[in-house]
């Protein structure tokens, strides 16, 4: 006959708190899922780190493939010859190659017109593991390309962050534009993004009164680029960014735990806005994710 042993209550407590959850911290775990979903995606397969390629266009023809004559030469297992972009009056058509096969959005696509993503959500050419866009940058239109077996995703070092600290999250005080503005970015391209600002938050922190001004998402969230007195030490130099929930009233919560770098940290590729003088604070916010580094031997952008 099995003998059963009588469990101790200490056991008894620890298995119920390991296997409930009873006794977890529930703002230390809800960052934790943050951080593995910030993480997850960015490793992704359209996630940023695929971003290898960002050529800027001409209006007229662009010849696209792995050809050296190409206008926009693509890496080893790219077709010579992909097909061609034309560029016309802010609108991108592109032909495929004869007997290359190509989709736009996850569709087969023999040749037509490619959203930018001046016009709504880009058209996605897609074709074995790589993907191409069309984006606009101020005046300048580029190709975007995606390689999700690009070396920085393949090495991709994983992401640092600052302890997590509560007093970093903080109630703000939302305060809405009387009249509707805008809010200028500089960018790392040279180019300037002009978005619309609903208004702008203030809040305390160590007996001073700090603001930042926000620009609108569309689902009504507020979106938040700024630069520190961490930035250029512990953090990126230009800026890192905080999307909040929509006001609910006057009130904003600033989880700057849930700060986080902006794609240029990471590939070089990307047009990343710069922090605006108005949003460059006196602080040191030592919340939030921390400079990337990468693995040794991965081309990452400077500093």
């Amino acid at each position: 006959m099995m003998t059963i042993r009588p469990v101790s209550r200490l056991t008894l407590i620890l298995w119920l708190v390991g296997s409930t959850g009873v006794g977890a911290d529930p703002y230390n775990s809800e960052i934790q899922q943050f951080r593995q979903a910030r993480e997850a995606s960015l490793k992704a397969e359209d996630g940023w780190l695929s971003v290898s390629g960002l050529f800027w266009l001409k209006p007229g023809e662009t010849r696209i493939g792995g050809d050296p004559a190409s206008d926009v030469l693509l890496p080893a297992g790219a077709p010579p010859k992909l097909g061609v972009l034309s560029l016309n009056d802010g609108q991108a058509r592109f032909t495929p190659e004869p007997g290359v096969t190509v989709t736009l959005d996850g569709r087969p696509f023999t040749g037509g017109v490619v959203l930018t993503d001046a016009q709504g959500k880009p058209g996605v050419l897609g074709f074995d593991r790589f993907k191409l866009m069309v984006l606009k940058r101020g005046a300048r239109h580029a190709l975007r390309f995606k390689d999700n077996g690009s070396d920085l995703r393949t090495n991709f070092a994983g992401l640092r962050w600052f302890p997590v600290d509560p007093s970093w999250k903080i109630e703000a005080k939302f305060v809405p534009h009387p009249i509707p503005s805008k809010i200028t970015f500089d960018t790392i391209v040279g180019e300037q993004d002009v978005l619309t600002s609903p208004g702008y938050v203030t809040f305390d922190r160590d007996g001073k009164t700090y603001r930042l001004d926000a620009a609108a998402e569309p689902d009504g969230r507020l979106w938040f680029v700024f630069r520190d007195a961490t930035s250029g030490r512990t953090t990126p130099l230009n800026a890192r960014q905080l999307t909040t929930d929509a006001p609910l009233g006057d009130s904003v919560v600033l989880d700057f735990n849930k700060a986080v770098n902006l794609p240029c940290a990471y590939t070089p590729h990307a047009t990343c806005p710069i922090a605006p003088p108005q949003n460059r604070l006196a602080l040191a916010i030592t919340a939030g994710e921390q400079n990337y580094q990468a693995n040794p031997g991965t081309a990452t952008p400077k500093k």
